[in-house]
Parts: structure tokens; sequence; C-alpha cells
């Protein structure tokens, strides 16, 4: 398995971003519950969030975040995906 950090920007559009936001944090919920998120939630300044995810390779990912509600619905106006080797921590290999 293999982990990943999601680094969204999110669209100038508050109203849009307060109306899906209840739906992308239900679909994490759901991917924290089969333990493939650790953590996530938005940046303190509200222009963005980040997410860490573990799934089997990129493509796994790649689909996972094309039904995410704030892709489907164009609310993340950015996305950054870094390959994240954990090095110290619970989740350490």
């Amino acid at each position: 398995m293999t982990w990943f950090t999601v680094d969204t920007l999110y669209i100038a559009d508050r109203d849009r971003l307060a109306a899906v936001r209840p739906a992308h944090r239900d679909y994490l919920r759901g991917l924290a519950d089969t333990g493939q998120v650790l953590a996530g939630g938005p940046w303190a300044d509200g222009t963005g969030g980040f997410f860490v995810v573990k799934v089997a390779d990129r493509a796994e990912l790649d689909a996972i975040l094309a039904v995410d509600p704030y892709t489907t619905e164009g609310i993340a106006a950015e996305r950054t995906v870094r390959e994240w080797t954990i090095g110290i921590g619970p989740w350490a290999a």
C-alpha cells in the first residue's frame, strides 16, 4: 500500500463550497471508516483542505478523487498530490 497527501485549493465561491462540503465530508468519512483516509480537514484560512490516504497505487487514488463531490461539483480548483513515505509515528513502515 502507498500513502499519498492530497492538498486541495477551493474555488472562490464560498456558497457553493458550503453547499457541497457536507457531501465531501461524508465521502471522506466513509474512506476513513475503511482505513484508507488517515486524517483530513480544511486549512484554517478556508482556502483549501488536505487529507492523507492509503491506497494500492496512484490509479486507485485517481479513481477515489474522480468521484469526490469536490471534483464532481467543481469545488476543487487545484489539487497537489504527492506520494508520502511515513518515517515516524504509528503508521511508519
